[in-house]
């Protein structure tokens, strides 16, 4: 049995609500002035605990439950003090986020976070369950509806717990839609016998990396007076000639200046290597960073014809693929490492596409070579991750210049770990010709994909469709986007994608799109912050649409320290009303359709 949950805390006032997980059974507790349900949740938590129910939550393991832990160990408690727990790991979060924590050891109820499973605990993908609401299209958004640390009157209190009880609703309705990844982690806990229930995917696959390893008697950890510290190579220096493969050579100047400027670097921190490293080939700028060489044509369309044809070339697991056939290793994890590596790409291999074992192991082998840059991490080895970086990027380089050998050859694009070409398809064989030179070289491999269409504003934003009529759609164009990602104002990519891939009028488009929803966009300022729509304080966190009626929403901050009286205030959507639609009841005044026919133009127009 699961049980959804959330909880509040304010100086005079505690609450819990709870929703079982596949049933309408609903439990709300209060302990205030007026209801003491103190003993009535310990009860229910052992009640819970005798069923080996598992308690469900949106960042319980780092909030909820160790408040809740605290109920339980005492027996009884009173709101006060709950509420001087909760202040106490909010106060300790930028400190020490670990602090509060239960151990799964320790704790009286199994906890399933699913905050922690979807790595919403990541700077870049930190995600609120209001952005969730939005997402999910819920009818009401909610934000707290009182100041933390307000004394709570009783009618404040009741409008506490609908409060409490509509996030349990929104955590139900994520839960739902997350119960394949908590499934594929209960399964890993029970073939490994370890705890993997509120891991994220590149934590579970670091995890299971570090296993194999351990299990060919590999040493990942020493252990001391201080307790386990991680085995890891510290350099004082790196010298770059040290981590680029001897066989990387260029014909071309610009390329040529790129690999001889990087062979003469020593570096102390892998830092600010690429500043401004960049060679313009035939008019276009590949530029060299951390994250890869990238290098586009901008504003252009592309189309297949009977004579000539788009073609996409990438890397099989460009970074993994690399460590293991240039046997790069942690120096302290020793060749090992790449036997373990090598064990991991095959049996993601094994695993269909979208399916969770295929995209764990993915991010594994992706993150591995992320953590070899992560000072506490067991895969610690700046030189590592210096030789797979450069490494991809020289190779894609070389593989650029072979194909520009062939007559007529474009580059449309070159990215991390692949280039898409514009060539005559009488060239096929000698592109094929290069590219088998090129893997008999670099030991990858290369699989290619023929668009019919390639639709390109820049390297991070196009559309490329497919010749089976699929697209593919990047940046500003994707519309099919993650749960922690900008899903306002969809309209604009679909009706985007529609334009380019098949010609239709974007006015016509716009006014007759059938989901309302699509319209709709989101804005959240900080607790610091607050908004003001048509004068008046609306939520921190706000769904609303461009209206021909409605009123101004304005974003206002804080005075900065020259001027301390003045509180700064910034327009939202400049030059156009708006209907805020927390409540969707609230979303009855017209849409104005040209604000929406201004972005698609945006995104369409431009391309030549």
């Amino acid at each position: 049995m699961r049980v959804i949950y959330d909880l509040e805390t304010f100086p005079n006032v505690f609450t819990l609500a709870a929703e079982h997980a596949d049933y309408p059974l609903k439990w709300s507790f209060e302990i205030s002035p007026w209801q003491d349900d103190s003993r009535a949740i310990v009860e229910w938590c052992q009640w819970l605990a005798n069923q080996d129910a598992q308690m469900v939550g949106f960042n319980n393991v780092g909030f909820d439950y160790p408040v809740l832990h605290t109920l339980l160990q005492m027996g009884k408690a009173t709101a006060p003090i709950l509420y001087n727990k909760a202040m106490s790991i909010i106060q300790a979060q930028d400190s020490n986020r670990f602090a509060s924590i239960v151990y799964p050891s320790d704790r009286y109820v199994d906890q399933i976070d699913l905050f922690k499973i979807a790595h919403f605990d990541n700077k870049a993908r930190a995600t609120s369950l209001k952005a969730l609401e939005f997402v999910m299209k819920m009818d009401n958004i909610e934000d707290l509806p009182f100041p933390v640390g307000t004394f709570l009157t009783q009618e404040q209190t009741n409008i506490l717990k609908q409060y409490n009880a509509h996030d349990v609703t929104a955590t139900k309705m994520f839960y739902h839609k997350m119960t394949e990844q908590i499934d594929f982690r209960t399964a890993l806990t029970e073939k490994h016998g370890r705890d993997f229930l509120n891991h994220n995917d590149v934590k579970i696959g670091k995890e299971i990396f570090q296993m194999e390893l351990e299990k060919v008697g590999v040493q990942c950890y020493k252990y001391g007076p201080n307790g386990r510290e991680p085995m890891q190579t510290k350099r004082p220096s790196i010298r770059l000639a040290d981590c680029i493969p001897s066989f990387i050579n260029f014909e071309y100047d610009e390329f040529d200046r790129v690999h001889q400027y990087l062979k003469s670097q020593v570096i102390t921190e892998t830092k600010g290597v690429f500043n401004d490293l960049s060679a313009n080939i035939r008019g276009l700028d590949f530029v060299f960073g951390t994250g890869g060489i990238h290098a586009s044509v901008e504003n252009q369309v592309f189309e297949a014809t009977e004579d000539h044809m788009i073609l996409d070339l990438d890397v099989t697991s460009l970074y993994p693929s690399i460590a293991i056939e240039q046997g790069y290793y942690p120096e302290h994890l020793g060749p090992t490492f790449v036997d373990i590596y090598r064990k991991l790409r095959e049996q993601r291999v094994s695993y269909k596409k979208g399916t969770a074992e295929n995209a764990m192991l993915k991010l594994a082998l992706n993150g591995t070579y992320g953590a070899s840059n992560d000072q506490f991490s067991v895969f610690y080895d700046p030189q590592f991750t210096m030789k797979i970086t450069l490494s991809g990027q020289l190779m894609i380089a070389m593989l650029v210049e072979k194909l520009l050998g062939i007559f007529g050859l474009r580059i449309i694009q070159a990215n991390t770990d692949g280039i898409t070409v514009y060539a005559h398809r009488a060239r096929r064989m000698e592109i094929q010709l290069v590219c088998d030179a090129w893997e008999s070289l670099t030991k990858l491999q290369l699989e290619s994909v023929e668009y019919k269409k390639m639709a390109i504003r820049d390297v991070n934003n196009y559309i490329a469709v497919k010749l089976d009529g699929t697209t593919k759609l990047k940046g500003d164009y994707e519309w099919d986007r993650e749960m922690h990602q900008n899903h306002s104002a969809l309209v604009v990519p679909k009706v985007a994608e529609q334009v380019l891939v098949r010609g239709v009028p974007i006015r016509e488009t716009v006014m007759n799109w059938p989901d309302k929803y699509d319209f709709f966009l989101r804005i959240k300022v900080p607790r610091s912050s607050h908004l003001k729509w048509g004068g008046r304080q609306v939520q921190n966190t706000t769904r609303y649409y461009v209206s021909t009626a409605g009123a101004e929403l304005v974003k206002v901050m804080p005075p900065l320290a020259k001027n301390p009286e003045k509180w700064r205030e910034f327009a939202v959507e400049k030059g156009w009303t708006v209907q805020v639609c927390n409540d969707i009841r609230d979303a009855f005044e017209p849409i104005n359709y040209e604000y929406y026919i201004n972005e698609v133009e945006k995104l369409t127009l431009a391309m030549k």
